[in-house]
């Protein structure tokens, strides 16, 4: 494990470095580009001077349908992801924006990978960890870091734009390189606007299973040997057993890629001074191992093994099972591509100089059996030259995907199946308010950073399966001198 986490932490220096480079390099090309632009005659830039964003979030949820332990079980989860946007002209018409950000969290059911950790064992007994609970292992928690840039020009007249961009990102179980770039044009005095992005996704799994699985592999299915030895396995009557298999045997991944590949396509028109709106649509092709094998899923009509307390088992799906977990029957196991298309649109009203409206809906629907709806709305409302508030309201709802279901009741001769429930049945219902502070002088500074903004917006989520969560979010903006 130290050795993994040494990997991980050498792949992070060696992007920061990188990075680190690409701005100094930026940095020079800026002085040089404006000497440059003293030989020339003056047109307007792009982008004045350099930016910098600060951007953070914590997130915090709780949940009893945990998708590592098939269905049920805790999913309290933290997440914080502090991110830096740097913006720099690099001349008149040509600007750089690259972007580093990191995400570290803790997650009771990513720790259920091995809910093993804990257990304790003497001559007499076995008391193993439960999915109500967390245990201490790697997949507690994790790291992901992403790093991107993206190259954007624009034309004299500024009525044409193309853009590339380039990303890397990396975690636990997972690696993934990215690329793409967009072309937009606006006419009719720039009040319309029609732009095409492209992108590719290459990403790779580091493939974790959960343990009882790992380890069936690793001593060919002999239930006296490696992790197994000496403890005993219960069957659904609290009677030892060496009956249990995973039902499939368990497969190892062979096929470790899951590739993305988006198409992306938009229209915005400006009605009037008051009044704007725009349109879009993806579509979105994905390949490769789309489930995660993390998750384990339990069978209906399959005998149910444990290792624990055996006086445990009949409260099994209780909060009160504190000692007792039930060995996997398999992994998640879904269809190796999905055709996704989300469509939709955003209008936007300005009411008066305190209030405006914005709105946006957005339909969706893949070949795997979900459509969903989401439909947003904001109000900002300006109490002064420097503040506004920003009250929010989001409403979405989806179907189930064809091979979702709960905790028990997928049937092992399915060729499909999981109990994650991002893909069940569910409607969910989110409040926001914000506040904004905005000063175009930018007089208050850091350093030769003049602070240019402040977002600071709070988020409730709550699905009706229980799932809830709470969202802070932060954004600072500053401008070079």
């Amino acid at each position: 494990m130290e050795e993994k986490r040494a990997e991980v932490v050498a792949v992070i220096n060696l992007y920061m470095n990188r990075i680190v480079v690409i701005i100094c390099l930026c940095f020079c090309t800026i002085g040089f580009a404006q000497n440059q632009d003293n030989l020339e005659v003056y047109k307007k830039r792009v982008l004045e001077t350099a930016e910098v964003e600060f951007l953070t979030s914590y997130y915090s949820q709780e949940g009893d349908n945990a998708a590592v332990t098939g269905g049920i079980g805790d999913e309290k989860l933290t997440d914080f992801t502090p991110t830096f946007v740097i913006s720099m002209p690099l001349n008149a018409d040509d600007v750089l924006t690259v972007d580093v950000g990191i995400s570290t969290y803790t997650s009771a059911s990513s720790s259920n990978l091995n809910p093993f950790d804990r257990i304790k064992k003497n001559p007499s007994t076995v008391i193993a960890p439960t999915p109500w609970a967390a245990s201490s292992g790697a997949s507690s928690k994790d790291t992901w870091t992403s790093v991107s840039a993206d190259y954007s020009h624009s034309s004299d007249n500024r009525n044409k734009v193309w853009n590339a961009d380039l990303s890397l990102a990396t975690e636990y179980d997972y690696f993934s390189i990215g690329f793409g770039g967009g072309y937009t044009i606006l006419f009719n005095e720039k009040n319309t606007e029609v732009s095409i992005q492209g992108n590719v996704y290459l990403d790779t799994w580091k493939p974790r299973y959960p343990t009882e699985l790992d380890t069936y592999v690793e001593v060919n299915g002999d239930l006296t040997q490696g992790y197994f030895s000496n403890t005993v396995i219960w069957n659904q009557q609290g009677n030892a057993s060496t009956n249990w298999q995973p039902i499939t045997g368990f497969n190892l991944i062979d096929n470790k890629s899951r590739n993305s590949y988006s198409l992306s396509f938009s229209f915005s028109q400006i009605l009037n001074k008051n009044a704007q709106f725009s349109v879009f649509f993806d579509l979105i092709q994905q390949d490769g191992w789309l489930a995660n094998p993390m998750q384990r899923v339990y069978f209906g009509d399959v005998d149910n093994y444990y290792i624990g307390e055996a006086s445990s088992i009949p409260n099994y799906t209780s909060k009160t099972n504190k000692d007792v977990f039930q060995l996997a029957d398999d992994i998640e196991r879904l269809p190796s591509s999905r055709f996704k298309i989300p469509l939709g649109f955003r209008f936007n009203y300005y009411i008066n100089e305190i209030v405006s409206l914005r709105t946006y809906y957005r339909y969706y629907f893949d070949d795997w059996g979900i459509s969903s709806h989401t439909a947003n709305v904001s109000l900002p409302i300006k109490i002064s030259e420097k503040f506004t508030l920003y009250p929010s309201y989001r409403f979405y709802n989806q179907t189930a995907a064809d091979y979702f279901a709960p905790y028990e009741e997928n049937i092992s001769t399915s060729q499909f199946y999981t109990s994650d429930y991002d893909l069940s049945k569910f409607n969910a219902n989110q409040y926001g308010f914000g506040v904004g502070y905005t000063d175009i002088f930018s007089k208050w500074h850091i350093w030769k950073l003049g602070l240019k903004s402040i977002d600071l917006k709070y988020n409730s989520y709550k699905r009706n399966t229980g799932l809830s969560a709470n969202i802070i979010s932060a954004g600072f903006k500053f401008v070079m001198d």
